[in-house]
């Protein structure tokens, strides 16, 4: 098969206006620390927008997914609430508050556990494949599989694109998505790598307590799913205490793009003779690469988790271009993490010729970076092509979305709002009006009623 150049689509979920902080993920530290707190869901939709039009302008490419239609009564109902959505909510939040919360979530926000999608360069048919995540280890997060799979469909029609199911909803086959898969490019649009990354072989293991939220299983079958070429597809184990201290996602350890990845000392086992390996195959078809292994001695694990330094979005404006690193401002906030930035910035051999602190202090208190905001999607032209636009970003679509959320966003939301019915009512007409402007017209299960 010829080689062909991709860029990376920036697929970034507008934060949903349920946004709420219920402390709902385990093994997210930054999740249960902020827990019951009161959020601000105009705020934090604003600020993920505002974080999108910084890779636009930077030279990336980007794109938007709709928020999920929250609360979700048809699960309520499925649970044996009845009657009008008043008295579903009502009901629910007098006998079970914490599955109100649940079913109110917006983590489908973190589009980084959305599916795990395959380049056409490295998939043996030529096409793009898609595997939306199971999210099997969180009640709240397997809602989001059903949705998030029509959307990509919508999103990707063509021929171009192969859609697979979910896999089974089972600790063995535990996936949760590209938040745990790790893509090399090649220079010059030659094939690099594809990184899986999983936490336990039988995805039933935890490490001080937290899950192993990814199997070695769903990452072998996704790699069957694709027709990935096994000589180009790694598995990685993560380390079981990285897990333990807070490391529920890879993506919380390691960041990459194109040619250059950079990665916690203690992410990985096993990992320097890994890289060897793959950097001798880089070498070997004349594409240098970089791998910046940060030790433990630089930067304590559990400040870099803390900082969220290793979710930071890496953006290649183009091909074989110097990198743009946007980090969370918390980066800059830790005095340990600042200085190691600056090193970054100034370092010649290092491919990152600016680093961007924005500020996601909504996201972050649930646990969710830069890097948890977006899906990768590489394509190339003729795939962007059969792409649908009205998803792309432009500066009329941000300033659209930007009008959107200042309307129909509430400034603060707690837990005991969840229950008010005025706020489902608001939701459906917001996402009502956001299907017109993304041209995505039946999208939400209301709208087919």
């Amino acid at each position: 098969m010829p080689h062909v150049a991709c860029r990376i689509l920036n697929l970034d979920g507008i934060v949903g206006l349920s946004h709420h902080y219920a402390g709902l993920s385990q093994g997210n530290l930054a999740s249960t620390r902020h827990g019951g707190r009161r959020s601000n869901p105009r705020a934090a939709a604003l600020q993920g927008l505002e974080k999108m039009a910084l890779v636009h302008d930077l030279g990336g490419l980007q794109g938007v997914l709709p928020p999920h239609q929250t609360p979700r009564l048809d699960v309520l109902r499925q649970l044996g609430f009845s009657g009008t959505p008043e008295h579903v909510l009502a009901a629910c939040a007098r006998t079970a508050p914490q599955l109100l919360r649940q079913v109110s979530s917006a983590s489908a926000m973190w589009t980084a556990n959305a599916a795990t999608v395959s380049s056409s360069a490295l998939c043996q048919d030529g096409r793009v494949h898609i595997t939306p995540a199971n999210l099997s280890t969180h009640f709240h997060r397997a809602l989001e599989t059903p949705f998030t799979s029509r959307v990509l469909q919508r999103i990707f029609p063509s021929s171009h694109f192969i859609h697979h199911p979910a896999l089974p909803a089972t600790p063995e086959y535990a996936d949760e998505g590209a938040a745990n898969h790790c893509s090399l490019q090649g220079m010059h649009g030659l094939p690099g790598f594809s990184i899986f990354v999983y936490g336990d072989a039988a995805g039933s293991a935890h490490h001080g307590g937290f899950p192993a939220r990814q199997s070695l299983k769903a990452s072998q079958a996704i790699a069957r799913q694709h027709g990935l070429d096994p000589e180009h597809t790694i598995f990685l184990q993560q380390r079981p205490e990285a897990i333990a201290a807070g490391a529920f996602h890879n993506d919380v350890v390691a960041t990459s793009e194109g040619h250059f990845c950079l990665h916690h000392q203690q992410a990985f086992i096993e990992a320097p003779e890994v890289w060897e390996r793959i950097k001798e195959r880089f070498e070997g078809q004349g594409s240098p690469l970089c791998v910046v292994s940060v030790s433990s001695t630089r930067l304590p694990l559990d400040t870099a988790i803390q900082s969220y330094l290793f979710n930071s979005q890496l953006i290649a404006p183009a091909a074989d271009a110097a990198l743009k690193m946007i980090v969370p401002s918390d980066c800059v906030e830790e005095p340990l993490t600042r200085a190691y930035v600056q090193e970054l910035q100034d370092d010649p051999t290092i491919p990152i010729d600016q680093i961007i602190p924005v500020d996601l202090h909504q996201s972050m208190r649930n646990g969710g970076g830069p890097a948890c905001l977006r899906l990768r999607v590489p394509l190339s032209a003729e795939e962007l092509a059969t792409t649908h636009q009205g998803i792309l970003f432009t500066p009329a679509l941000h300033q659209a979305l930007r009008n959107w959320i200042e309307r129909h966003y509430r400034e603060q939301l707690d837990a005991a709002d969840l229950a008010d019915p005025a706020l489902y009512t608001e939701i459906c007409t917001a996402l009502d009006e956001l299907t017109q402007i993304l041209q995505l017209p039946c999208l939400y299960d209301f709208q087919r009623t």
